[in-house]
């Protein structure tokens, strides 16, 4: 079998270095590079791997020069079967208005009132700032 990208081969762990683990797949030497080794965060690569491990490695590139780099972790990603999320599509009840809220136009007209009240005192408070005044004067 002719190594191509893509390809999911098996191999074997020659040498481990601190960025990555050379592989040999089919007689010739690969890299996964230590973000290839797992799917969570691999801070040594030892604790995941050592010399003369068998593992499954993906193809994820072979340049011009030869280089091969290789995935472990994306060896290992099983197709999963994604199944639609089940929705209930019949309409729900709609929601009744609590007996303690009101309707709209009763919810708006209070926050204009309360609004004008606010806006009524800020007003004052400027002007009174503005005259230079102090208050017990």
């Amino acid at each position: 079998m002719t190594l191509m990208a893509g390809n999911i081969v098996d191999g074997t762990v020659i040498n481990i270095t601190n960025f990555g683990a050379f592989i040999e797949v089919e007689g010739k030497t690969g890299l996964v590079h230590i973000s290839e080794v797992a799917d969570s965060y691999v801070k040594d690569i030892r604790e995941h791997l050592k010399e003369q491990d068998k593992v499954k490695v993906k193809v994820i590139s072979i340049d011009d020069n030869g280089k091969i780099s290789l995935s472990i972790k994306q060896a290992n990603v099983q197709k999963k079967s994604v199944k639609p999320a089940e929705i209930d599509w019949k309409p729900t009840e709609k929601r009744k208005p609590s007996s303690n809220t009101g309707n709209f136009e009763d919810i708006m007209s209070k926050f204009l009132k309360d609004s004008e009240e606010r806006m009524q005192d800020a007003k004052k408070h400027t002007e009174f700032k503005g005259k230079g005044g102090k208050k017990g004067q």
